[in-house]
């Protein structure tokens, strides 16, 4: 009797564990948080999302492999950024995507200068990647 005992107390126990008690959520997604703002441009904090969207545009003409390798500028007249992109390589597969390194500058008489590389995918879409500042014997 006492083993039995033992073991319907032992089965009660263990039983509470798989018992799912629906909870609403205490936290709205209507709530701010203090989290840091993820920047719209994988190139530069300064960039907002329109001075993005102006040097994504000008980031695709400078890195077509069609292109004549010149530099593309980019402005934005409303926030005052401006800059440019250099393709310092030629054009080169990488996973089903093309590739091409460029240089950037970004703000006022090329306040930051960053090196990277846009990969072109089959929709026609740039993804940049690899974005470090400009090497300095460059």
């Amino acid at each position: 009797m006492i083993r039995f005992l033992m073991l319907a107390a032992v089965a009660s126990c263990l039983g509470g564990c798989s018992t799912v008690f629906p909870l609403p959520s205490f936290i709205s997604s209507d709530d701010v948080t203090g989290s840091i703002h993820k920047s719209p441009s994988p190139l530069s904090k300064k960039l907002d999302a329109e001075d993005w969207r102006r040097a994504h545009a000008a980031l695709g003409v400078a890195l077509d492999p069609q292109g004549n390798g010149a530099s593309v500028s980019w402005s934005n007249p409303l926030s005052g950024m401006k800059g440019s992109f250099v393709p310092i390589s030629d054009a080169y597969p990488r996973d089903d995507r093309i590739c091409r390194v460029f240089m950037a500058e970004i703000g006022a008489q090329g306040s930051d200068q960053v090196q990277g590389t846009g990969c072109r995918d089959r929709s026609g879409e740039w993804a940049v990647s690899d974005v470090k500042p400009k090497p300095r014997n460059s």
